[in-house]
């Protein structure tokens, strides 16, 4: 990817394909004049930010389309430079067309994501934001959504950069003491640094714990729903998903293979998971059937335990749960057809907090499961301005981050020279610069903004 931000690049802005209208957008010194060049209208040279002119691009004589051309004048703009947006009607031939004059007029093509990368060069916004940007255009719920706007208005930078200041400033003192090491002084007070070290590594522990719901709110959290055959597991799905998604038969071993379906719950997508009954296998297909389901309760965030409250033993149940149970695994245990059940029969049904009574073919209760699925994914950990990590690469910078600043506490506690300690300090602060872009390299930009559209 070449970084220069001396000349001015062009792309559509919106999606390919026909549509009501497309933008085509410059930015870069030139922007305005190379736009002017084509443009009947207003002389845009002329014109003040953030005004809007009607005209035509025109190509000699030729009239290509109607338009409207947007100004904004540096550094008032997405990418700090000058930037043109043209609004042309969508048609695939005049947004060809219109780019081709415009590259032919000094332009270039855009590369993947180069428009939000100039606005990182530019200042406009840090690393963790840019990338945000990304996450913003894939956003397929409102959490993911939220998440996303969160880290782009800062929240996650802010945090960082606060953190970042007081270690640069512990970092300066020690640095100092270096200079006088023969006079065998402290400037950098050992008490209040370790309290610092403390607090950030609390903050840090905090920070990367949240990348498992956050990466789950990203992706959407993976739920499965499992049990003996004939349990009522697609019946559920269905009345989940409030349509008839899955088959449903009295015939054990109807569901062969895995049926996945999104269910969002208060603005969070799960994947849900229909899974072939776990038994022992009748035949070849129906066993690798349950061999899937294996796979998938192995993979899932949280495990919907579906069974028969008419026919299963507590025997039964109670070796299915123990099989099926692992540490720290969210488990709910849905006590399905108690429209079936006596009185008397429903009362002996175990009671437990992720135990629920459902009739998932009369629809009873399934909106106090949706609200019990959707408290187990969150954990109370939603909250309008929590800052949360989906991204892979900030989680692995705080984990190295975490890993220097605990070396910095080891050596506080058992006393190694300035010049350990400064290096140990240095390593977290090179770590935390990773995130936000006060540390970059060609090859990490190159690998972030190759993944962007083109146009943004």
């Amino acid at each position: 990817m070449n970084y220069t931000t001396d000349d001015t690049i062009v792309a559509l802005a919106t999606p390919n394909g026909i549509g009501a209208i497309g933008v085509i957008r410059l930015s870069g010194p030139d922007a305005v004049q190379i736009t002017q060049k084509v443009f009947k209208g207003k002389d845009l040279t002329k014109q003040a930010s953030h005004t809007i002119h009607f005209g035509h691009i025109v190509d000699g004589d030729v009239i290509l389309d109607e338009v409207l051309a947007s100004l904004f004048i540096a550094p008032k703009s997405y990418t700090r430079e000058n930037v043109v947006e043209i609004s042309c009607h969508g048609s695939a031939y005049i947004i060809e067309s219109v780019i081709k004059l415009l590259v032919k007029s000094g332009a270039r093509p855009a590369q993947p994501g180069e428009f939000t990368l100039r606005a990182f060069l530019n200042g406009q916004m840090d690393l963790s934001q840019a990338e945000a940007v990304a996450d913003l255009i894939a956003a397929n719920s409102k959490s993911s959504q939220q998440a996303a706007m969160n880290q782009l208005r800062g929240g996650f930078s802010n945090q960082l950069k606060g953190l970042r200041e007081q270690l640069v400033n512990f970092a300066s003192l020690i640095e100092l003491e270096l200079d006088f090491s023969e006079e065998d002084v402290e400037f950098a007070n050992r008490d209040q640094l370790k309290q610092l070290v403390v607090n950030i590594l609390t903050i840090l522990s905090k920070l990367i714990q949240s990348f498992e719901l956050g990466n789950a709110i990203k992706q959407g959290i993976n739920t499965v729903i499992a049990g003996r055959p004939n349990a009522g597991k697609s019946t559920l799905l269905n009345a989940l998903l409030n349509e008839e998604r899955a088959i449903v038969s009295d015939i054990a071993g109807t569901t062969r293979d895995t049926i996945e379906e999104i269910l969002n719950i208060n603005g969070v997508n799960f994947r849900l998971t229909d899974t072939a009954g776990i038994r022992e296998a009748t035949d070849t297909i129906e066993a690798i059937g349950v061999q899937k389901a294996y796979e998938k309760i192995n993979q899932s965030a949280i495990l919907i335990y579906v069974f028969d409250a008419v026919q299963t033993s507590l025997e039964d149940l109670n070796a299915d749960l123990e099989s099926l149970q692992r540490p720290d695994f969210p488990m709910l245990v849905v006590a399905n057809k108690i429209d079936l059940l006596s009185e008397e029969q429903s009362e002996n049904i175990p009671h437990s907090e992720n135990m629920l009574k459902v009739s998932a073919k009369q629809k009873q209760h399934i909106e106090e499961l949706k609200h019990k699925i959707y408290h187990t994914a969150i954990k109370g950990q939603l909250g309008g301005d929590e800052t949360l990590v989906t991204n892979v690469r900030h989680l692995q910078a705080l984990q190295k981050t975490e890993d220097a600043l605990s070396k910095v506490l080891e050596g506080i506690d058992n006393p190694i020279t300035s010049d350990f300690l400064a290096t140990d300090i240095k390593q977290a602060l090179h770590y935390l610069g990773e995130i936000t872009g006060t540390v970059t390299t060609d090859d990490l930009l190159e690998n972030i903004f190759s993944k962007f559209c083109i146009g943004k």
